[in-house]
């Protein structure tokens, strides 16, 4: 279990978690993508109608017209500047620590499956009240995975709730799970509470309950590929090199 200044230690000396680098990169990248974009389409209304048909999440679409991508797309859209902001520090703040503890292939998968498990809930859920078109965008169900998990595995850690609030990790995910459940009861705010609550349910029973780890749960290790195939690349040119030098040396295997 790291200490409390990890996060310090790997700020000062320049270390950056590839998975949370990325993450960053590519939310405001799109972000900024799709507001130039629809700048300069001409059209934003047209635009803003088919960026939400195609990519970010609904129930009609993934279970009237199968397009499942969006479990993962409507993970890379923001409704604007302080809901990427928002997502994104708490990206940083709680995500470099559990990068840090877990390597990368483990955090990716864990913040991709809270993400689409969110997804999951947020299309059921709306499926089942009839809100069939209603659009869900954001990376906060992954997020708040990501806080579930950062108070489960450092629970008597201090963290600053809101910047200002200091807490026992425990302490905050307890709050704010009560305050989306809360939300859930009062009147629509435009912030899916659901999306919330399920991101932290589904990192929680992935964490907790004695579920078998799927192969298809695991990402393909792509640098691992590349790495056997530059072996077999280099063989085939050594073997290459040495018939045409008329040697017998031998063969590398």
């Amino acid at each position: 279990m790291p200490q409390p200044n990890r996060l310090s230690r790997s700020i000062i000396y320049g270390y950056f978690p590839p998975g949370v680098k990325w993450l960053l990169i590519l939310n405001i990248g799109i972000f900024i993508l799709l507001d130039v974009a629809a700048r300069l389409s001409g059209n934003p209304i047209a635009f803003e109608i088919n960026k939400r048909a195609l990519f970010e999440l609904s129930a009609v679409a993934v279970l009237k017209n199968f397009l499942l991508w969006q479990f993962v797309t409507y993970l890379f859209i923001h409704g604007g500047i302080w809901h990427l902001v928002v997502n994104m520090l708490m990206l940083w703040m709680f995500g470099m620590t559990l990068e840090e503890t877990w390597g990368t292939r483990r955090f990716l998968k864990y913040y991709f499956i809270c993400g689409a498990g969110a997804g999951v809930c947020v299309v059921l859920i709306n499926a089942a009240v009839g809100d069939w078109g209603v659009p869900t965008l954001g990376a906060s169900g992954a997020i708040m995975g990501l806080l579930l998990a950062f108070g489960v595995l450092f629970p008597d850690m201090t963290v600053l709730m809101g910047f200002l609030f200091p807490m026992k990790a425990k302490y905050m995910v307890m709050i704010f799970a009560a305050v989306e459940l809360y939300s859930t009861l009062g009147p629509n705010t435009g912030i899916s509470s659901v999306a919330h609550l399920g991101g932290m349910l589904v990192g929680y029973i992935y964490l907790k309950a004695p579920l078998p780890r799927f192969g298809l749960l695991h990402l393909p290790d792509f640098g691992g590929w590349y790495r056997q195939w530059r072996m077999q690349r280099a063989k085939k040119k050594f073997q290459v090199y040495m018939r045409k030098q008329g040697g017998r040396g031998p063969w590398v295997n």
